[in-house]
């Protein structure tokens, strides 16, 4: 089994109500915007780290991190991207190869608002942690939090930080 923290769009802030839950997984997944590389190296410093890179990234955060990002974790196949869409409304950019190969669980960012919803077209789940960080319009900073285990996806829990200042 394994613990997964899943975040987005931290614009280069990381604090320690973030670091708390980063100790608490085993693996943290960042769905870009990542801003300051300062970000990722501090999580790394505590848990393994899979990331992408996002739309204001820079090109350090490009060269470190792939704009795609797909592999296996207890046996769920698994699609990170930054701007992927959402059901019935996925980026040009994937539409066909997701509707060709789609993964178990489809991963994006982006957008600041937090979403999960079943694909019953594609039979996948898609996640979108919402915005960890500090920079953008929503109100409340968001991540998520579940269990990979034996191919199912389990104990999924939403996770609100502090109030955006």
């Amino acid at each position: 089994m394994k613990k997964i923290l899943l975040l987005s769009d931290t614009h280069s802030f990381i604090d320690a109500q973030i670091l708390k839950f980063v100790k608490q997984a085993d693996e943290v997944w960042h769905v870009g915007d990542i801003g300051d590389l300062n970000v990722t190296d501090t999580i790394q410093k505590h848990k393994p780290l899979r990331a992408v890179f996002g739309n204001i990234d820079d090109q350090d955060a490009r060269a470190e991190f792939p704009l795609d990002l797909k592999f296996e974790v207890e046996n769920v196949a698994v699609w990170m991207t930054h701007i992927g869409g959402y059901p019935n409304n996925y980026y040009q950019r994937i539409r066909e190869e997701i509707k060709n190969n789609p993964p178990k669980i489809f991963i994006s960012g982006h957008s600041h608002i937090l979403k999960v919803q079943y694909d019953k077209k594609l039979n996948l789940l898609h996640l979108n942690p919402g915005a960890a960080g500090k920079h953008g319009f929503h109100k409340v900073r968001t991540m998520l939090r579940f269990c990979l285990e034996n191919g199912e996806i389990k104990d999924l829990e939403i996770i609100e930080l502090a109030k955006r200042e």
